[in-house]
């Protein structure tokens, strides 16, 4: 069950989002990208995006925050958001979204530029452990 928490959390991941994205490494496209999340112990974690020559192996901010999640002890994130180098509120791609599904769940909340949504929202029917035929990951 996802915790409310006692005050707003969405000012605060802005701002670490904002931080986040300005230790972008993205010497390709120029695009920094931050993103920060409440986990539901009350931690943040955050990342940002880090690219590479062989465009295929960088790595998006999302990417980043999951890994500081296990990093920190793990947990269920339960509010999330992602930033542009200009601060702008931007979506996360699908494969990110697959990836915040594997570490929030349905009831995950995303700030986005069009309000905030549960991540079933921005993915319907998403593939989790329940569909890979293993009773110990359901």
């Amino acid at each position: 069950m996802t915790q409310i928490p006692a005050e707003d959390p969405w000012p605060r991941l802005h701002a670490e989002a904002v931080e986040a994205a300005r230790h972008a490494y993205a010497p390709y496209s120029g695009y920094h990208v931050g993103a920060a999340a409440l986990v539901e112990d009350g931690r943040v974690v955050s990342g940002c995006n880090v690219e590479n020559a062989a465009y295929g192996v960088a790595l998006c901010a999302e990417c980043g925050l999951v890994s500081s999640l296990h990093r920190g002890g793990g947990g269920r994130l339960t509010h999330f958001l992602c930033v542009d180098g200009e601060s702008r509120l931007i979506m996360p791609c699908g494969r990110c979204r697959q990836l915040l599904s594997e570490n929030g769940g349905p009831t995950m909340l995303l700030l986005t530029a069009s309000g905030i949504r549960p991540l079933t929202e921005v993915l319907p029917d998403a593939f989790g452990p329940h569909d890979l035929d293993r009773p110990d990951l359901a």
